[in-house]
C-alpha cells in the first residue's frame, strides 16, 4: 500500500549546518506515527520538509507516491501548526476559524453550500466543541484552541493529518480530549503524524515510534514499555544500542 508521507534519505541544511541527515521516514495508510526527540534533533525541520514548506538539499519526499514537486492534492493532507495563531483582539469566531479550511477545497471565490457547513460541523463535533461555535476563538483556552486548529484541517477532509506538539502547553484535562479526538480519527482510518516531546496519554494511540537525534534517525519501532519520556523529561532514552539503526561517528 502506498505511504500517505515517505522520505527517503531526505538531507535538509541551512547553509554549512546540518539540520536532517539521511533520514527515510515513512506514515502509511491509516498508520499513527509519533516522531520523537531533543530541542533541536530537527523534528520540525523534518515535517517542513514533508510538506513542502523546506526545501531538502538531498534525497526525496513522495506524498501519497507522488514526488513532492508534482504533487498537487494539498487538500488530501491536514496540517496543525505548533502554535495556534490566535490573537486575544482577533475577533473571528470557533465556527470561522474551523470554515477557513474548507478554502483548500473550495477555492477563494465559492460561497459555502449547505454540506460545507455540514462537514465544518462534524469536525466540530469530532473535536468536543459543537457547543462552542459561536464563541470567539480567543476566548478559548489553549488547549480548546488547538483542537479547534484540529477541527480546522479536518474541515478539509484530509487523508493524514501531521500535528505538531498539539500538547505542549496544554494541561492534563485538554490532553486527555485531543486524545479523545485523535482516537476517534484513528479509529476512522485517518493516517497521522505526531510530533511531540512526550506521549503522555497518546501512547496508546501511537502504531510506530521515530525518535531523531542530531537529525538523524536513532530508533523507529513500537513504543517500549513505559513510553518513550515523561512530561518532565524532553530528553529521551534511546533503546539499547544494539536496537540503533545508526551508530554515532
Amino acid at each position: 500500500m502506498t505511504a500517505a508521507l515517505y522520505a527517503d534519505r531526505v538531507r535538509v541544511t541551512f547553509g554549512t549546518a546540518v539540520a536532517v541527515d539521511d533520514v527515510t521516514l515513512s506514515v502509511g495508510a491509516g498508520e499513527f506515527v509519533a516522531l520523537l526527540g531533543a530541542n533541536g534533533s530537527g523534528k520540525t525541520t523534518l515535517v517542513r520538509a514533508l510538506l513542502g514548506l523546506q526545501p531538502v538539499s538531498g534525497g526525496e519526499v513522495r506524498v501519497f507516491g507522488t514526488p513532492l514537486a508534482e504533487f498537487r492534492e494539498w487538500p488530501r493532507v491536514g496540517f496543525v501548526p505548533q502554535h495556534p495563531p490566535v490573537q486575544a483582539a482577533m475577533p473571528a469566531s470557533v465556527r470561522e476559524v474551523v470554515a477557513s479550511g474548507r478554502v483548500g477545497r473550495l477555492g477563494w471565490l465559492r460561497r459555502t453550500s449547505a454540506a460545507d457547513r455540514a462537514v465544518c460541523a462534524a469536525a466540530l463535533d469530532a473535536v468536543g466543541l459543537a457547543d462552542r461555535a459561536r464563541d470567539p476563538v480567543a476566548t478559548l483556552s489553549g488547549g480548546q484552541q488547538q483542537r479547534v486548529l484540529i477541527a480546522r484541517a479536518l474541515a478539509g477532509e484530509p487523508d493524514v493529518l501531521v500535528l505538531d506538539e498539539p500538547t505542549a502547553g496544554v494541561d492534563r484535562e485538554n490532553q486527555a480530549a485531543l486524545a479523545g479526538t485523535l482516537r476517534l480519527l484513528k479509529d476512522r482510518g485517518h493516517a497521522m503524524l505526531l510530533v511531540t516531546h512526550h506521549l503522555g496519554p497518546l501512547a496508546d494511540l501511537v502504531d510506530r515510534t521515530v525518535v531523531l537525534d542530531g537529525g538523524r534517525v536513532a530508533y523507529d519501532g513500537p513504543v517500549p514499555p513505559g513510553g518513550m519520556a515523561s512530561d518532565d523529561d524532553h530528553h529521551h532514552p534511546l533503546p539499547p544500542r544494539g536496537e540503533r539503526l545508526w551508530e554515532s561517528r
